[in-house]
């Protein structure tokens, strides 16, 4: 599989680097970056260290400074200061493209149809433009996996709202309403549930890169949920997107709620199991092709996977 990843690193979108790097027959082809977890000033630094620490030859595209419609907000409280954990370390020795993230996404679409999927993990802002310069992006896509929602559980920016589609609610809508043909949306109905134990953590190599990194997402998570370890959003969507097989799947119309004083950014659906073309219509859905969102993984097959990926030199 050829990836194009749009992210917002973060330490647990450079746990999917780490993923995606030691998977055979996997080619990242791209990466652009994106404002969330930190300023995209800071991500596309991140992004250009973790090519540069991984060895993964693929051009960073800076992207999207602030979401569509509301103010910047960023969450070093999660990834520290500097977005890694305080471990970022020196400055990057490559630079960034020239084009911005999402032309690098509607160029690579263009030139190469139907032969590129797409690792989304941060917020949709990039994505949400690239269809603007390229309505035809769901049609040149191959396969879309997006890490973001909480359909079934509590959000965790909000009581209702995941963190990526919060950051950016307009560009998440967009995305879900723009006819991707084949698109898996990988929420917090899984993730949280793919919670790896301080047991995980403790056995990786003591002077490894990710154990370094992951110290602060831990403390976080400790925190946050009183309970060792932490929750690996975004290698759980990539490792999904490369295995369908290890999700279980409801399939139906999303959207992202925009205006609710206390809902903003949470994922809905319409979920009363009614026959197309029922007398009582739909709530959600006109226009907007279907999605998988995951329901259940298989948490210790992808964790024991994830700690070998992290572990290879």
């Amino acid at each position: 599989m050829r990836i194009i990843v749009d992210a917002d690193p973060g330490i647990d979108d450079a746990l999917a680097l780490y993923y995606l790097r030691a998977q055979p027959n996997t080619e990242i082809v791209a990466i652009g970056t994106v404002h969330g977890n930190v300023p995209v000033e800071q991500s596309t630094a991140n992004a250009l260290r973790l090519t540069e620490r991984l060895g993964i030859k693929a051009p960073v595209a800076k992207g999207a400074a602030r979401p569509l419609a509301q103010p910047l907000m960023t969450a070093e409280d999660v990834h520290g200061e500097d977005g890694l954990g305080g471990h970022a370390g020196e400055d990057p020795k490559t630079i960034h493209t020239a084009e911005s993230a999402a032309e690098q996404l509607a160029r690579l679409a263009r030139a190469n149809p139907g032969e590129l999927s797409l690792l989304a993990i941060g917020p949709l802002t990039n994505i949400a433009l690239a269809l603007q310069i390229e309505p035809q992006l769901p049609q040149l896509l191959d396969k879309v996996a997006i890490m973001g929602g909480a359909l079934n559980v509590p959000g965790n920016i909000t009581s209702y709202a995941e963190a990526n589609f919060w950051h950016d609610p307009e560009a998440a809508d967009l995305v879900l309403q723009a006819g991707f043909e084949d698109l898996t949306i990988v929420g917090l109905d899984v993730t949280m549930a793919s919670h790896a134990p301080g047991e995980w953590l403790e056995a990786l190599p003591h002077d490894s890169y990710a154990k370094r990194i992951l110290g602060f997402y831990a403390d976080f998570y400790g925190s946050f949920l009183g309970k060792t370890g932490f929750v690996p959003h975004d290698p759980l969507a990539a490792a999904i997107l490369l295995d369908p097989s290890l999700a279980t799947y409801v399939e139906d119309r999303f959207a992202i709620e925009l205006t609710g004083r206390y809902t903003r950014g949470a994922l809905v659906a319409d979920q009363r199991f009614l026959a197309e073309g029922s007398p009582f219509g739909r709530d959600i859905g006109t226009g907007r092709t279907k999605a998988k969102y995951a329901i259940t993984a298989e948490t210790k097959i992808f964790l024991d996977q994830l700690k070998h990926a992290v572990t290879q030199p």
